[in-house]
This record gives C-alpha cells, structure tokens and sequence, in this order.
C-alpha cells in the first residue's frame, strides 16, 4: 500500500521540463517578432494620425484668424490663445499639443521647407527629425 502512494506522488523528470521549456522557447521565437514588430507600426500610424488633427486644427485656425500660427510658440497656439489674437475661437486640440509616441516633441515648422505653408514632423524612433525614420506632414 505504502509503495503504491509512493508512486502516485511521483513529479516530472528533468527530460519532460526540459521539452516544455524548449516548445515554450520555439513558440516565443516566432510569436515575439510579430508582436514587437506590430507594435512600432501601431506607433507609426498613431504618429500620422496626430499629425492630421494638427493639420486640422491648423485649418480651422487659419479660417477663423486668416494666418497659421507663428514658428514659436507654434502649436501651442491650438490650445492656448495667443494675447494678440482676438479672432482666435479655440481650442482646436482638446487635451494640448501631445508629444509623439517615442516621447519627442513634435516640430512646427511656418513656412515649410519647399515652398509649403507649414510642416509638422515627429522625429520618430530615431530621435531625429532629419532622419530616416521621420514622419512628416506631407508624408
């Protein structure tokens, strides 16, 4: 009787944990690229969607005061009015001038380079706005 609790009470052996932990292993291996991978596209496309709310607050800025923004302070006059406008009727953004997925800042320039109005850049995951990561207005 004593043998048979004996082997009930039996645990894994070695081989059988080991064999575990390598499909365990395997299915991470192709999993977590494709997670990891999705998530920097995710950042990407939240990237272009803030920056075509600027561009929309910017429009509607520019119907009710005629102009776009200065360079500085730049998009903080979405949320914010400036002391020497009074035709401003914002806000335009509903919670400020966000920054970027990375934690950047977004960049307003006014005028824009090749002859555009504005630009709005992020610097994207390289932290630089002259990079090739980038993301840009006219993008």
């Amino acid at each position: 009787m004593k043998q048979e609790l004996v082997r009930k009470a039996r645990g894994f052996t070695l081989l059988e944990l080991l064999v575990v932990i390598v499909i365990i292993g395997l299915l991470a291996a192709f999993v977590a690229p494709k997670y990891f991978g999705q998530i920097g596209r995710s950042k990407v496309q939240i990237t272009k969607a803030q920056i075509e709310s600027f561009e929309k607050a910017l429009d509607q800025y520019r119907i009710d005061t005629g102009h776009y923004p200065n360079a500085t302070p730049g998009l903080i006059d979405l949320y914010v009015q400036p002391s020497n406008e009074p035709n401003w009727h914002g806000p335009y953004l509903k919670k400020g001038v966000p920054k970027d997925p990375w934690g950047n800042a977004y960049v307003y320039k006014m005028p824009g380079s090749d002859g555009r109005e504005y630009e709005i850049s992020s610097a994207g995951e390289s932290g630089s706005a002259e990079g090739t990561a980038a993301i840009r207005s006219w993008d």
